[in-house]
């Protein structure tokens, strides 16, 4: 039990320091300008409170289990003979960590929203999950075989270039958007500690200069995975008038 309190009044602290200034900016506009009533007041007080909570929480978890965790099976994994098992091995885990992302819920719930439902959230989702887990087997493709990170990232910014020309314009917006929300806290606690384990268990990598790059992958592979479901939109919008 003390093991899994360890360092919870540090966070407890961060988490603090993170929402009081958000709340002081709330608090000054309510007096000056809002007015809102009291109840409403009251409701967003408890709301704070149950997210102050819960942040606190998440990142304990994160701290206890997610990071040991992600860098003790990165290491396991590397130990194997059979290296090749990582690329679809980081596939697998890119794909079922996007699709728990609760920041990806958000915009996939937005985008259903703003669109009146003709982008589905489940079309969305699905589309984030497969860019990341293919950005994923990438990352261990790089770590495996030693490829240097420019390899991928320059042709594929290239690439989102290309496919902004062709994209439907309703997906630009959302696409550089699911690039941020993908690396939430999901990916960037798990899939980075997991990238670091494996290149500290691979004999010749550095965990720093190697294990290190796997964020912008993640980043780079939402962008292009919606700018191409913008070009499907663009040509089945085409195709029906």
């Amino acid at each position: 039990m003390a093991a899994l309190l360890d360092g919870v009044d540090r966070i407890t602290i961060e988490v603090a320091r993170a929402l009081i200034p958000l709340l002081l900016f709330f608090w000054i506009f309510q007096a000056l300008y809002l007015k809102l009533p009291r109840v409403y007041v009251a409701n967003l007080a408890k709301g704070i409170l149950l997210a102050f909570l819960g942040m606190v929480l998440f990142l304990q978890g994160v701290n206890v289990a997610f990071l040991p965790a992600g860098r003790e099976i990165g290491e396991a994994v590397a130990a194997l003979d059979q290296r090749w098992l990582l690329i679809p091995f980081g596939f697998l885990l890119g794909f079922l960590t996007t699709y728990a992302e609760p920041a990806v819920r958000v915009l996939c719930y937005q985008v259903e929203e703003s669109s009146g439902g003709s982008i589905g959230r489940s079309l969305i989702l699905y589309t984030l999950s497969f860019g990341v887990a293919v950005s994923v087997s990438l990352g261990m493709a790089r770590l495996v075989y030693g490829i240097p990170l420019l390899s991928f990232l320059i042709p594929g910014y290239l690439l989102a270039i290309i496919l902004l020309l062709f994209s439907d314009g309703e997906f630009v917006g959302i696409a550089f958007d699911s690039g941020g929300v993908a690396t939430g806290p999901m990916a960037v606690t798990f899939l980075l500690s997991l990238a670091v384990g494996v290149a500290a268990g691979i004999e010749g990598r550095n965990p720093v200069t190697d294990g290190f790059g796997l964020i912008a992958l993640i980043a780079l592979a939402p962008i292009i995975s919606v700018l191409a479901l913008g070009i499907i939109y663009r040509r089945t919008r085409g195709e029906e008038t």
